[in-house]
């Protein structure tokens, strides 16, 4: 019996980098008609042995899939099959009524699989070509998982920092023997880095926030009140801030407005980073 093993924190990118290995085969969604519940390029890497990394939909599909990869024996050229509305097969079908066509690789390029992984782990964006799909060829392109830089004293900060880990989110609780007016020193920020300052003594964030816009971060938030954002955005203004720079500034920071409970903010913090994360995906 074939197990469908959890899926990794790191989801979108377990299935590349299973793939790695010698024996699993690799499943990509390239083609989708209709509704789905999973977005174009989504994975599947199977093993020799039918384990499964990733997830195409419910398990039926899964299960299909493991069966045409092991008729293959791990040799043989990638095919594209069309699962649901318009499928040949026509005692399967998919439970949303849609039709997707995958690319079943056998034996997908190892050296591409681990190419891209080298290039992820640096946190550089990567694409895996893969052979042709219904009517052209399929590059899979791929992000690093976002990473959330903390700034702040108390119990907030705290929280965030506590969620992130437990939903596997790269997190640091930053800012560690700063004195008032310092900026960050050494701290690497890339384009799917997130900055969020959780302060209450908002004198901090001006050279914080400064330095933030400085940085390719995907999100700057910070929490405050009306008149400390009004005041908070008069300030960077006056040290040379343009409009497009003070618009990057998300406050308050969080999808559920006016919270009090550091882990209902939090929660709310973390909703909302993974929100604009998910919005830099590259096939949406």
């Amino acid at each position: 019996m074939t197990e469908l093993l959890p899926s990794a924190p790191d989801d979108d990118r377990a299935a590349l980098r299973a793939a790695c290995q010698d024996d699993v085969g690799l499943c990509t969604i390239v083609g989708i008609a209709g509704s789905y519940s999973r977005r174009l390029g989504a994975q599947l890497a199977v093993s020799a042995d039918g384990q499964m990394t990733g997830s195409l939909a419910d398990g039926c599909l899964e299960r299909q899939l493991v069966s045409e990869l092991q008729q293959l024996g791990g040799v043989g050229m990638p095919v594209v099959r069309r699962f649901g509305a318009g499928s040949p097969q026509i005692d399967f079908r998919l439970p949303c009524g849609s039709g997707i066509d995958v690319l079943i690789d056998p034996a997908p390029d190892r050296d591409a699989c681990r190419q891209a992984i080298a290039l992820l782990d640096a946190r550089r964006a990567a694409s895996l070509p893969l052979a042709a799909g219904p009517e052209e060829p399929f590059t899979r392109h791929y992000t690093p998982p976002p990473r959330l830089l903390v700034f702040g004293e108390g119990p907030e900060p705290a929280a965030l920092v506590h969620l992130a880990a437990a939903a596997g989110i790269a997190v640091e609780q930053a800012g560690a023997g700063m004195a008032l007016g310092d900026a960050p020193a050494g701290v690497a920020v890339d384009p799917w880095t997130a900055i969020v300052l959780l302060y209450h003594d908002h004198e901090w964030e001006q050279p914080l926030l400064q330095w933030a816009l400085g940085t390719p971060a995907f999100l700057i938030g910070a929490q405050g009140g009306a008149r400390t954002r009004v005041q908070r955005l008069e300030q960077l203004a006056d040290s040379g801030f343009t409009t497009d720079d003070l618009a990057r500034i998300v406050s308050p920071i969080g999808l559920i407005p006016r919270t009090r409970e550091p882990l209902v903010l939090a929660l709310s913090v973390l909703a909302q980073v993974v929100e604009r994360h998910e919005q830099l995906h590259p096939h949406g």
